[in-house]
């Protein structure tokens, strides 16, 4: 496998950052066109999409094409997911926030990201009704369409926080997201991981907790971390790739604040 210099690195960048524009174009152009509908794994909620399985269909075949030795972990379909996050792994959630893409044709992204030898490498998230693609990584920087996004600036205290949260979780009453959505400022539930890390992004919002799938989190994580968030789960364990996390991305005096809540 060859090392990926910087240059290639901006070039992959920039194909993808194409690619995903011309798929947001596309579903803009086409969404509810013969929309076929299913659920998955017997639960009401938990939709899926003829757009979901196209979308990332066309994603394999265009990534392979520039990377030959890609690996992917991708939601729809995932039967030949790496054990290791050795070499190239690439995540795809090719319509993220499904429900929100089905009833309301807003707030939905398609999410893509590259870890190299598990390292976070490269993060695409399109909020595809506004035509916004987030992109970038360490060695480029963060970047929305072709505006670099500024590092984080507001190390907010928890009580001048605006927390994103799970919407699932709170109603289910699971104690760490009630006790963060009482000692906010506000929260929010969005429904989508791509949008939340956007506004996170955009700097609407000072945290996002939830329990994330890999595709959920690869690329907003490589954002993130690039803007200078903190990306961690609530109790410090290693994040792992491969598995879902309950993870706090936050400005580091929101982080720290919460995780002390959370143990009193």
């Amino acid at each position: 496998m060859t090392e990926w210099t910087t240059d290639k690195l901006a070039q992959v960048d920039q194909t993808m950052t194409r690619w995903l524009a011309d798929l947001g174009r596309q579903l803009r152009t086409n969404q509810q066109e013969d929309l076929h509908v299913q659920t998955k794994g017997g639960d009401f909620r938990n939709l899926v999409t003829n757009v979901d399985t196209e979308n990332q269909a066309w994603l394999l075949e265009h990534i392979q094409m520039i990377d030959p030795d890609a690996h992917f972990v991708s939601e729809e379909g995932d039967d030949a997911r790496p054990e290791t996050m050795a070499g190239h792994v690439w995540f795809i959630d090719p319509i993220d926030g499904t429900m929100n893409f089905v009833h309301e044709g807003t707030d939905f992204a398609i999410m893509v990201a590259l870890y190299v030898d598990g390292q976070p490498t490269l993060g695409w998230i399109i909020k595809v009704m506004a035509n916004q693609v987030f992109h970038g990584g360490p060695a480029l920087g963060a970047f929305v369409n072709d505006q670099r996004l500024a590092p984080v600036a507001n190390d907010l205290a928890l009580q001048e926080a605006v927390l994103i949260l799970s919407g699932r979780r709170l109603v289910a009453g699971e104690m760490i997201y009630q006790k963060l959505a009482e000692a906010a400022l506000a929260y929010r539930v969005v429904g989508s991981a791509g949008i939340s890390f956007s506004r996170l992004f955009l700097q609407q919002a000072t945290g996002y907790l939830s329990k994330l799938s890999p595709w959920d989190l690869a690329a907003g994580r490589v954002l993130a971390e690039t803007l200078g968030y903190v990306v961690k789960t609530l109790d410090g364990s290693p994040l792992n790739m491969l598995s879902s996390n309950t993870v706090l991305i936050a400005t580091t005096k929101t982080y720290r604040e919460s995780v002390k809540i959370v143990k009193d």
